[in-house]
């Protein structure tokens, strides 16, 4: 009976240490060709580690955004001034002389009897030809005009206006409610008026990395600041072929994991997200497993050398301890960004537990083997 125990235990510890008859998945490494680092170069010696702390938090804070005005927008709208372009009408009203004002019939709209700009940029007016409009205002066009019908009129009074704006669009994309083109025309544009007649922002938008491209130049604005906080010096007057861009929020997320009670990813509202309102989400801290003293912010450097060519640590660590529960309002006043990593870690109990709940198992199977085996040997 003896030999048959040796042969089960025998047979219980080949199977074990057989890696490739345990069922499941592997990937081994021994035939893989492993780069070695050395310790100057490793990632402990690239990481910072920052108390979280009453004193240091608010170095650490996002600076606040206030309202203010924006005098150099409010400059450039006081002097703009529509430019006509190739493809919109113009109206030409020359008083005293209905004729020359709707030569087609007093019956039809401005916009049907008006003077279509042509792709060269110039229009057609009875007696003295052709003139041209491109690039000029409405008040450059009326003074031409009547210097040049005076060999034909006296004291001509002339009046012009654009019927049609068709020469000139700004776009707006991504997350707004009704994406598409938008008419420049006599009345300033800016981003908060195109937003606005974009429909408003739809429930996926990030509100804080808006673009406004340019002549191929790309500007990042943000719409929280402009329109929930009052700062009017993130809005623009816009131009012809300009592009306002709305991303989508997925970028906009943060990773919740360790010792939670809910372990998930969580998106950035336009409000932005503190530390313990990431918490709070996932339903707190894992009182029976987790270390108080360690709640982790990882946060990756994206901009590894700075604008004196030094290398950047790869990752900035912020610690927080919150064994003392009134330390979560220090929480309250670290803002998270974009892929942040919180991090809880569990306690000496916990991972003890863990090793446990691992050995657990086989300590029950070889229970089990020994009292089969004694079985056969009673037998």
């Amino acid at each position: 009976m003896l030999t048959i125990k040796k042969i089960l235990i025998s047979s219980v510890v080949t199977t074990m240490l057989a890696g490739c008859a345990a069922p499941g998945s592997n990937l081994s490494l021994s035939d893989k060709n492993i780069i070695n680092e050395s310790e100057e170069s490793g990632l402990v010696s690239q990481i910072n580690v920052h108390p979280l702390t009453a004193d240091k938090v608010n170095g650490f804070k996002t600076p606040a955004v206030i309202s203010q005005t924006n005098p150099a927008l409010d400059a450039e709208i006081s002097l703009y001034e529509y430019q006509i372009g190739p493809g919109d009408i113009l109206n030409i009203t020359i008083w005293d002389h209905p004729e020359l004002t709707i030569p087609a019939g007093s019956y039809r709209s401005s916009t049907e009897a008006g003077n279509w700009v042509h792709a060269d940029g110039t229009i057609f007016y009875p007696y003295i030809g052709l003139v041209e409009v491109e690039g000029k205002t409405v008040t450059e066009v009326r003074e031409e005009l009547a210097l040049r019908l005076k060999a034909f009129i006296e004291s001509p009074q002339v009046d012009v206006n654009v019927a049609s704006f068709r020469s000139q669009k700004t776009y707006v994309t991504g997350e707004v409610n009704k994406p598409g083109q938008q008419p420049i025309t006599n009345v300033p544009l800016t981003i908060l008026d195109a937003i606005n007649a974009a429909g408003g922002m739809a429930s996926d938008a990030d509100w804080r990395n808006v673009t406004l491209t340019r002549n191929g130049q790309t500007d990042q604005l943000s719409l929280y600041a402009l329109m929930q906080r009052g700062d009017l010096t993130q809005n623009r007057l816009l131009r012809p072929g300009d592009i306002v861009h709305v991303p989508r929020n997925d970028a906009q997320k943060v990773f919740v994991m360790g010792e939670v009670n809910d372990p998930q990813l969580l998106k950035i509202d336009r409000a932005g997200m503190s530390l313990t309102e990431a918490l709070s989400h996932v339903g707190g801290i894992n009182e029976l497993s987790a270390d108080a003293t360690g709640v982790f912010v990882i946060r990756g450097n994206a901009t590894r050398i700075d604008v004196l060519g030094e290398e950047q640590p790869i990752a900035d660590i912020y610690q927080l301890n919150i064994q003392e529960a009134s330390a979560l309002v220090i929480g309250t006043e670290f803002d998270l960004q974009p892929y942040d990593i919180v991090y809880v870690t569990a306690s000496p109990m916990g991972l003890w537990n863990r090793v446990i709940a691992q050995l657990l198992p086989t300590i029950n199977g070889f229970n089990n083997l020994t009292e089969g085996v004694n079985r056969v040997h009673n037998w």
